[in-house]
C-alpha cells in the first residue's frame, strides 16, 4: 500500500471558493487516510465539525507595536515551518501564491530539511495581483520555487504564463464538488416561500464584487420578466450591494427580488433555481456554475476565463459575450420556455457534474502531485478504484 502522508494546508478561511475547494480537498483526503493541518489565522468556514485525521493550527501575528501593520505574512511563515518540524509533514499545499507561495518557500530555507510545496493558482493572484508590477516579481519567485504548481482552468495557466512569463510545468487539476453533498434536494415545500408555482426562478450567487457583474444580473432579469412571470434570488454581499439595491428600486423590481444574504447550505439554496446566472468579466473557474450543474441548475453566463471549459454552450446552458444582457435574457427565455430542453440540460449537467469533475478523480490527481514531488511511486489499482467510483 502507497503510504500515507502528512499534508499541510493553508488557504483563506473565509467565503470564497479558493477556500471551499481548499478545505474540501483536505477533507476528502483526510477520509482516503491522510493527517492534514491546516494552518490559517482562523478556522477554515467549511470545516465546522470534528473530522478524523485534521487538525488546525492557529497563526498569531505579532502586535509589536512599531509595526504599523501587524505582519501576518511572516507570522505564517514561522508557523508553517514550526508545524512542518513538529508534525513531520510531507508536503505544504498551499492555495493563492500571495502570501501563501512566498511564506511557503520562506518556510522551505528557515527548515531546510527537504519539504516540499505545492501551489494551487486560483485566479485573482494572477489576473488582478500579477498585473500589478510591484508584485509581478514576488508572485514569479514563489512559483518557481513551488516544487509543483496546479492550476484550476486551462484560460488560468495561460494567462499565468502571459502575464509572468513562466515556463515552469503547470498542472491542470479542476475545482470540484463532492457529489455526495451536491446533488438536486427536494424544495418543494420551500420554493412556495419565493414564488408562485407559475413564476421561474432566477439566481445568482456571489461576493457582489464589480468584477462579478451583478448589475447585468439585474438586467437580464428585468428582461425575463417582461416575457414571462419570475423571480429573482441573490444569495451573497459585498461592494455592489447597495448599488444593486438602488438599481432594483429604480426599475421597480422590489417586489421581484429576494436578498438571501450568505447561505452555507448552497446546494439546498441552488436546489431552489431553474437557471444560475453568472455574467462574469473574470472568472478563473467559475465554481459556482459547478455547484449549480452538480444540483441540476444550467447556467446562463459569460465567455469569460475558465467558463466555457465548464459550462458547454447548448448542452449544459448557454454562453454569451461579456455584457450582452439581451443575448443573456433571450437565452435564460428560450431555455425556461421549452420544458423538454430544460429537462435535457438539467440531466447534461448532473452527468457532466458527476463525471468530468469528479471529487474522487480530482482528489486523485492532487495525490498523484504529493506522490510524484516526493518521488513515492504508488499503486496503480487506485486510480482505476478511484475513477470506478465516479461511474457509480
Amino acid at each position: 500500500m502507497t503510504r500515507k502522508l502528512k499534508i499541510g494546508i493553508t488557504c483563506y478561511p473565509t467565503l470564497g471558493g479558493s477556500g471551499v475547494v481548499a478545505t474540501e480537498l483536505g477533507k476528502l483526503l483526510a477520509e482516503r487516510g491522510h493527517e492534514i493541518h491546516f494552518i490559517t489565522h482562523s478556522m477554515p468556514f467549511r470545516l465546522g465539525k470534528y473530522h478524523k485525521n485534521i487538525f488546525f493550527h492557529e497563526v498569531e501575528v505579532n502586535d509589536y507595536y512599531v509595526f504599523r501593520y501587524p505582519p501576518y505574512d511572516l507570522s505564517l511563515a514561522s508557523k508553517m515551518a514550526q508545524v512542518a518540524t513538529m508534525q513531520q509533514l510531507d508536503v505544504l499545499h498551499v492555495h493563492y501564491a500571495i502570501p501563501h507561495a512566498v511564506c511557503a518557500y520562506l518556510a522551505k530555507q528557515m527548515m531546510n530539511n527537504g519539504l516540499k510545496t505545492v501551489t494551487t493558482l486560483h485566479g485573482t493572484d494572477i489576473t488582478v495581483l500579477a498585473q500589478d508590477e510591484s508584485l509581478k516579481d514576488l508572485i514569479r519567485l514563489a512559483i518557481h520555487q513551488s516544487d509543483a504548481v496546479t492550476a484550476v482552468s486551462k484560460d488560468l495557466i495561460h494567462e499565468t504564463r502571459r502575464l509572468l512569463d513562466i515556463v515552469t510545468p503547470i498542472d491542470l487539476t479542476y475545482n470540484f464538488v463532492d457529489k455526495r453533498v451536491y446533488y438536486p434536494r427536494e424544495v418543494g415545500s420551500l420554493r412556495v416561500d419565493y414564488a408562485d408555482p407559475n413564476e421561474k426562478i432566477l439566481m445568482h450567487i456571489s461576493n457582489f464584487r464589480p468584477v462579478k457583474r451583478v448589475t447585468d444580473v439585474i438586467d437580464i432579469f428585468h428582461r425575463v420578466q417582461e416575457v414571462m412571470p419570475a423571480k429573482l434570488l441573490l444569495v451573497g454581499e459585498g461592494p455592489e450591494l447597495s448599488k444593486m439595491q438602488c438599481k432594483i428600486k429604480n426599475m421597480g423590481l422590489e417586489n421581484s427580488v429576494v436578498f438571501l444574504g450568505k447561505q452555507e447550505d448552497v446546494a439546498q439554496v441552488i436546489s431552489l433555481a431553474d437557471v444560475l446566472l453568472l455574467p462574469s468579466e473574470k472568472e478563473s473557474f467559475g465554481l459556482v456554475a459547478l455547484e449549480a450543474m452538480a444540483c441540476g441548475v444550467p447556467t446562463i453566463g459569460s465567455r469569460a476565463g475558465g467558463i466555457p471549459e465548464l459550462v458547454v454552450h447548448g448542452e449544459t446552458g448557454f454562453l454569451s459575450d461579456i455584457g450582452d444582457v439581451a443575448d443573456m435574457a433571450q437565452h435564460v427565455i428560450a431555455l425556461l420556455k421549452d420544458e423538454e430542453m430544460h429537462q435535457r440540460f438539467k440531466a447534461a449537467c448532473m452527468e457532466r457534474a458527476r463525471h468530468e469533475f469528479c471529487n474522487d478523480v480530482i482528489t486523485m490527481q492532487y495525490e498523484d502531485i504529493y506522490y510524484r514531488v516526493l518521488g513515492i511511486a504508488r499503486e496503480s489499482d487506485l486510480a482505476q478504484q478511484s475513477v470506478a467510483i465516479c461511474n457509480d
